[in-house]
């Protein structure tokens, strides 16, 4: 199949009501195909939820941090936080989670792979979680060297790699047409004041260059909210989502990103 255009995905984060609009708006708009870079789970209500979308728009999945973990029911979910509040209210998520993902849900989410390796035109795309080298790696626009980058792409055998796991998005071109695209997340806003989130469409010019847009996503954050609120959810998390501000995983940031926020 050759593919000129495809949509990516980044965390889901369990809000099905994000990922619905998300869909909707990538089918109005075709794509030869639609990626989710890996965590299906976390932060929101009701896990199972976000199964059926997946299934059936044929959404194909890299398995992040939180679906190893999830899948084999580990202890925590791998996240890769330092901070001992930031794990506080990741625990919190984890174990709601874990609590609320139906065993078939959770095989599905063991078998996932680490990586998918597509053609986009002729350009060699490597779409993964946090790093093709490390699933849970943060990798910042503030913070990470662009000669970095150019390594892992040519290591890795890839023009574009697109990656997800900050929930923040943002892009780069490298070296000799390569580039690099956090693709954002569905799961939360970014920390920006607004109440909407991300996907990325990906696509092959005739250029031959890469185009990479940003689509905000417009969806109901007020239900949302209210089933976090039944699901006694914690209302730092609700907070984020009625307002655009992270009051969670803070402490992650590098300094540039967080001063862009509220806290």
């Amino acid at each position: 199949m050759t593919r000129t255009r495809i949509a990516c995905l980044g965390g889901i984060y369990n809000n099905y009501l994000a990922l619905e609009s998300a869909l909707n708006d990538i089918r109005r708009r075709g794509v030869d195909g639609v990626y989710c870079l890996g965590d299906l789970g976390a932060f929101g209500p009701h896990p199972d939820r976000v199964f059926p979308w997946i299934a059936e728009h044929g959404v194909q999945c890299v398995q992040g941090n939180y679906d190893d973990s999830i899948g084999n029911e580990l202890d925590n979910c791998q996240c890769g936080y330092t901070d001992p509040r930031d794990n506080h209210f990741a625990q919190i998520s984890y174990d709601y989670t874990l609590a609320n993902t139906s065993e078939p849900n959770r095989r599905f989410l063991r078998q996932l792979p680490r990586e998918i390796r597509l053609e986009l035109g002729p350009l060699r795309v490597l779409l993964c979680h946090g790093s093709p080298r490390k699933t849970n790696e943060f990798l910042w626009e503030s913070t990470t060297p662009t000669h970095f980058l150019s390594h892992l792409a040519e290591a890795h055998q890839a023009d574009v790699i697109a990656a997800t796991h900050t929930g923040i998005k943002w892009q780069r071109e490298l070296a000799r047409g390569k580039w690099f695209v956090n693709v954002g997340v569905l799961g939360r806003p970014e920390n920006d004041g607004t109440t909407h989130v991300w996907y990325t469409l990906l696509e092959h010019s005739t250029a031959n260059r890469l185009q990479v847009q940003f689509v905000p996503v417009h969806y109901s954050y007020q239900r949302l909210a209210r089933e976090m609120r039944q699901e006694r959810l914690p209302e730092e998390f609700i907070q984020t989502i009625e307002t655009g501000w992270w009051t969670t995983c803070l402490e992650i940031l590098p300094s540039k990103e967080r001063r862009r926020g509220k806290y």
